[in-house]
């Protein structure tokens, strides 16, 4: 998919969460006792870790180099793009549902579907560790680029799963589709990734 798109997709996403947002700051205005839109604990919660873990992403498209390949490059500004739009999406969401921005149990949206055992060695998937951040941040040159893109493919792996639970488990309309469209940009994602990771190990 294009960039433009891809933006032909996104502005509306970024509208509608600026919009709803101040149509619930409006109602609060007014002292009005309008209920919120009713959401799911697990749609609260996926929203909460879904956008901090779109946010890793975009910082870790600012870790990228100055001689960064245009290949890369262009990829980066998309993820990036398209992640802060879907950031703005899911803030939208929990403002609109009086929710926290920030989850005080990440990943306690999952759980219920997980053994003992799972829940316990869960964390969000994925996600670079700081030691990783730290190692892409201080790289150069082609090592940068390729840790960039192992990093962002797993990431994304992490993501799909995230979003795929979503999109086959949520009662609500819009959180389903928006998580089965993450789901079908991150997979495009990989592939791409995939493809520019390869041409990077083997150029000489």
């Amino acid at each position: 998919m294009t960039l433009r798109r891809r933006a032909g997709r996104v502005v509306p996403l970024l509208l509608s969460a600026v919009l709803g947002a101040g149509v619930y700051a409006a109602v609060a205005d007014r002292g009005e006792s309008a209920p919120p839109p009713l959401l799911a604990d697990s749609d609260i919660g996926f929203a909460q870790d879904m956008a901090a873990h779109h946010q890793q992403a975009v910082t870790m498209t600012d870790m990228l180099t100055g001689d960064t390949p245009p290949g890369v490059h262009a990829l980066a500004e998309q993820i990036r793009f398209t992640q802060l739009a879907e950031i703005g999406q899911m803030t939208g969401w929990l403002q609109m549902a009086g929710a926290p921005l920030g989850a005080t149990e990440p990943m306690a949206w999952m759980m219920s579907a997980r053994t003992d055992h799972e829940q316990h060695a869960m964390g969000m998937p994925g996600m670079a560790s700081p030691d990783e951040l730290t190692r892409l941040q201080r790289s150069t040159g082609r090592v940068n680029h390729i840790l960039f893109l192992e990093l962002m493919i797993r990431h994304h792996q992490g993501g799909i799963t995230m979003a795929g639970h979503v999109a086959r488990s949520s009662n609500d309309d819009t959180i389903r589709t928006a998580a089965a469209v993450m789901v079908a940009e991150q997979t495009e994602e990989i592939q791409v990734m995939t493809v520019l990771l390869d041409g990077l190990r083997t150029d000489p």
